[in-house]
């Protein structure tokens, strides 16, 4: 059913925890208009409210769950980089209306506030109604409001204490939404230079998988038992370790399991030129976060940590999986690990991420 003309956007489907989208309804003068391309990083948001809003626990809220650490990595680094504009700095600067994504934080008891009415002019009146009607429905999502391939979040609360515990509430579903929105960046990024398909056929014939390898990696082993893949810049070491494996048990599907496998491994083919070193994985003072996923429908077990050389000074970020084959009753092994010392190493570890899960079982 369409909305009243008067309105600018369209609430257009209800999603879990009250989620909306919203599209543009603007004058057809207004269509006319060039779109421009939504601009910036990934994992970058910016948070507009009013700056008594921010500067109030409010805004504590917001950077204790947006901003905390991303996990894992050797030195912190936060989930998300948060940008703060008022809406006065918002109207200031036309550019920073074509950011990728937006958090917009209002509370309706405040007629007056400068972000409340803002927020009421991206939404339908329908909507506002039926936020105060049922708390439960409080955050809108629209996209393209601005700029081409752009998230606009509005998160509203019936006073700021509500608002407070929605924040709280709805940040895992929200933090979803904006990986989502990242992934075709990401995935921009990593294939900029396209793809190896000569590395795919290699995995695929040895690993009995298919993925997708961006042409800046070359292949560093293949021995018949493990597949090893680097990208080499000046900065940074990205690296990619393929093993297939026969499934005997349960007890390989577990923190210990996978662990045990990445570490022989890490002990056979990973060392520095000093003697006697050799990888393992820093399971004793620092946490490895292990859990059951989906990897394009096939379960699998990632964990997540850090690796070092035993006997040298040298470590970095991980991410494994270890997905199960049934057709063949096997494992395969997939490792990507970081070595970047003095650089940023968020974005490069979901890189890796995003690499493997793009495969599939062949």
């Amino acid at each position: 059913m369409v909305s009243q003309p008067v309105y600018r956007f369209l609430t257009y489907a209800l999603l879990f925890a009250g989620f909306a989208f919203w599209g543009c309804t603007s004058e057809m003068r207004e269509q006319l208009k060039p779109i421009p391309i939504a601009f910036g990083e990934i994992n970058e948001l910016a948070v507009i409210a009013d700056r008594d809003m921010w500067e109030s626990p409010i805004g504590d809220t917001i950077q204790f769950y947006y901003s905390s650490p991303f996990l894992i990595l050797p030195q912190p680094e936060p989930i998300l980089d948060l940008r703060f504009f008022s809406p006065g700095d918002l109207d200031a600067d036309q550019l920073r209306k074509q950011l990728r994504a937006y958090l917009f934080v209002g509370d309706l008891s405040d007629p007056n506030s400068a972000t409340t009415k803002m927020m009421a002019s991206l939404v339908t009146d329908q909507a506002i109604q039926q936020i105060r009607q049922n708390p439960k429905n409080n955050v809108i999502i629209g996209k393209d409001k601005w700029a081409q391939g752009q998230m606009v979040i509005c998160q509203f609360g019936r006073n700021r204490e509500e608002l407070a515990n929605n924040l709280k509430e709805n940040f895992p579903a929200i933090l979803k939404k904006i990986r989502e929105h990242d992934k075709a960046k990401i995935d921009a990024t990593v294939y900029l230079g396209k793809r190896n398909y000569k590395l795919e056929q290699e995995v695929k014939d040895k690993m009995g998988v298919q993925i997708r390898i961006p042409s800046d990696f070359f292949q560093a082993i293949s021995d018949g038992e493990v597949i090893w893949l680097r990208k080499e810049t000046t900065e940074t070491s990205s690296n990619l370790m393929f093993r297939k494996l026969p499934y005997r048990n349960q007890d390989q599907l577990t923190r210990e399991g996978i662990i045990a496998i990445r570490d022989s491994i890490g002990r056979k083919y990973i060392s520095t030129r000093l003697p006697g070193t050799y990888m393992v994985t820093n399971g004793y003072d620092l946490p490895v976060y292990v859990s059951q996923v989906q990897v394009n429908n096939q379960f699998a077990v990632n964990a997540r940590g850090i690796w070092e050389i035993e006997n040298d000074y040298m470590g970095g970020a991980f991410v494994s999986y270890l997905i199960l084959n049934p057709k063949t009753n096997e494992l395969i092994f997939i490792d990507g690990f970081l070595h970047a010392p003095g650089v940023d190493k968020r974005n490069l570890i979901q890189y890796l991420d995003h690499i493997i899960n793009t495969t599939k079982i062949s």
